[in-house]
């Protein structure tokens, strides 16, 4: 019988000890938060070993708990609380079940000053697309981070990691303000722990943590501090229509609704002109917004009101944290509508003068501009989306700048055409404008083309001098050419020189090709000139119908004006200034990229394929 209670009482000392031990707690998103936010209520995920039984309890005497909600997984609490009367400080959340205590620190912080008042990226601006893994390796020593699922660099190999870094940026910050543009846009660093493709970004794993082989969070944000340092602003890619497979939002789901067709892979049409289209059935629309980019991206369900919050809190968080400019949101068509609009409202009721751009790739103007907040088009619905990506102008650019230009079509008509729909638009002004992205052909499709500098030279006088915020994909200044038809790791290459031991440092104008420091020359010529220049920021646009295959146009503030003839033709062209008077004050000028007087009593003579800025 002493056996036996012997034995009875060792089990019931290990029980009593497995039961007094606290849960373990594997993330706690957000990590901390701030006092004196607009909207007082702050959404805490707690993600723990069976946790979801736990009673909850906080410590702090001006911090109330506002609700506790379980999920269908035991692992997940969410804890609504109300920060109205909280000052910054550290208070305990306390998870009780039965014996068991786990006390989970957290942390109100002060707000920086003037945080509310951050300044986004406008029209004023031109902004620097970079893919952080392929511009410039600062650190090779995080180029592998032990634990990690692709454990391999393989610059011979498009589809793999290179190793490039937030250093090796930083390291660069001198080239890029040297340029002359005002704002970087870095496509996604957070965390995208996948097995294979991780390079570009675009499957989070972790939305609140940076991916360790681009640094950490704290280096994000001195590379913040020191980009705003050398007068620049910072743009921050995010998706919030899907995540990478490897999250563990997705691999131990808090609820099956967190994600659309209950977490299981259903491909997407990609159609998602059904979100404006009258005629577009219900079955139609479900699958182009709820399917799946592809089996390793599950499409999140913004419908879910704790999805909504927890990506609105994310975004608010690495705009009060690093201090970023804007964000650039991909897909932004493939995710609710709702939702969507209910982010972009939170986003801009705490911080008024923020920017946010969606990629709207859609195939025509009206498609778009259903997307631009105050749509009429899209009434009673409204986006609340300040800024879209003008992918059709993209379209035409790439086209007008190779044919030759008629008093009809063609050409330069192309613009002049596309330009006189602007009333679609409920501002033309808050349209991002390119020529090429990570995403699409670059601008020059092969090396062979780049021989046309002419081609080049127009794109960008009319780029930089149009209405719209232009956007500038890296490498276009040394005329890095890719075609998309050879895969999207050809349009992602290397920046030259930004590698230890490349054979090329194009960063170096010494070592650059006398052709690539033309083409720099003259894209840096027009950026500094563009650069704080009032009339290109907000001025008005007037223009005339190609004549003779030349295409003018004004953009004018108050009293001052700035005028661009542009000759479509591959010959000399002359014309009669007269229907171009009342853009013409003075009978001379002096041209902005030549420095040379021009004449305007009569005639003006533009050689082939010519630019006049003036």
């Amino acid at each position: 019988m002493k056996r036996v209670y012997l034995f009875i009482t060792i089990v019931l000392l290990f029980t009593f000890s497995q039961s007094a031990q606290a849960a373990v707690i594997h993330k706690v998103a957000p990590s901390f938060w701030w006092a004196g936010m607009k909207n007082p209520e702050l959404q805490i995920l707690l993600y723990g070993d069976n946790i979801s039984t736990s009673d909850v309890y906080i410590s702090s005497k001006d911090i109330v708990l506002k609700e506790v909600v379980k999920q269908e997984n035991p692992n997940y609490l969410l804890l609504y609380i109300d920060l109205s009367e909280a000052t910054p400080q550290t208070f305990n959340i306390q998870l009780k079940q039965g014996k068991k205590q786990t006390t989970i620190p957290y942390e109100i912080k002060q707000r920086e000053q003037g945080a509310a008042n951050r300044e986004g990226f406008n029209s004023g601006d031109v902004l620097y697309l970079i893919m952080p893994d392929r511009f410039a390796n600062g650190i090779p020593a995080n180029d592998l981070v032990p634990g990690m699922l692709e454990a391999k660099v393989d610059r011979n190999n498009s589809f793999a990691r290179h190793g490039g870094d937030l250093k090796g940026i930083e390291n660069h910050l001198d080239y890029i303000e040297d340029l002359g543009v005002t704002a970087i846009w870095l496509n996604p660093i957070q965390e995208n722990d996948m097995q294979e493709g991780s390079y570009h970004g675009y499957a989070i794993t972790d939305y609140y943590q940076v991916d360790r082989r681009f640094g950490t969070n704290e280096d994000f944000k001195q590379f913040v501090d020191r980009t705003h340092a050398k007068g620049l602003k910072v743009v921050m890619d995010m998706i919030f229509n899907h995540c990478g497979s490897e999250n563990y939002l997705f691999k131990d789901m808090p609820s099956k609704d967190w994600f659309n067709f209950k977490g299981e892979y259903v491909q997407t049409t990609f159609q998602t002109v059904t979100q404006s289209d009258n005629y577009a059935t219900e079955y139609a629309k479900k699958l182009a917004i709820d399917g799946w980019f592809t089996q390793v991206m599950p499409d999140l369900n913004q419908r879910n009101r704790h999805v909504e919050t927890y990506l609105t809190q994310n975004s608010i968080w690495w705009i009060e944290y690093a201090g970023i400019n804007g964000i650039r949101q991909d897909t932004h068509p493939y995710a609710d509508f709702e939702g969507m609009a209910d982010w972009c409202k939170a986003v801009n009721a705490e911080y008024p003068n923020f920017n946010i751009v969606g990629e709207t790739w859609l195939g025509s103007n009206v498609l778009i501009s259903y997307w631009q907040k105050d749509s009429k088009l899209a009434y009673p619905r409204n986006s609340y989306l300040p800024t879209v990506m003008d992918f059709p102008l993209m379209g035409e650019m790439n086209r007008a700048f190779d044919e030759e230009t008629t008093d009809w079509n063609g050409g330069l008509f192309r613009l002049y055409e596309y330009l006189s729909q602007d009333v679609v638009y409920t501002d033309p002004m808050n349209l991002l404008t390119f020529l090429d992205n990570h995403d699409t052909s670059r601008f020059y499709h092969s090396d062979a083309d780049t021989k046309n500098l002419n081609r080049y030279k127009q794109a960008m006088a009319f780029l930089l001098t149009t209405r719209g915020i232009p956007q500038i994909y890296y490498g276009t200044e040394i005329l890095m050419a890719a075609d998309k038809a050879d895969g999207d790791g050809s349009l992602r290459a290397d920046f030259p020189g930004g590698w230890a031991g490349d054979p090329v440092n194009c960063f170096d104008s010494q070592q650059r090709s006398a052709k690539q420091n033309e083409a720099f020359a003259y894209l840096q010529k027009l950026l500094q000139w563009r650069k704080g220049n009032e009339v290109i920021a907000k001025g008005t646009l007037k223009h005339v119908a190609p004549n003779k295959g030349v295409y003018a146009y004004e953009r004018k503030s108050g009293n001052r004006s700035v005028v661009v003839f542009l000759n479509g033709n591959d010959r000399e062209a002359s014309i009669d200034l007269t229907p171009y008077r009342e853009m013409l004050p003075k009978t001379t000028a002096t041209d902005v990229l030549t420095g040379r007087k021009i004449e305007l009593s009569n005639e003006l003579t533009l050689e082939s394929r010519g630019v006049y800025l003036f």
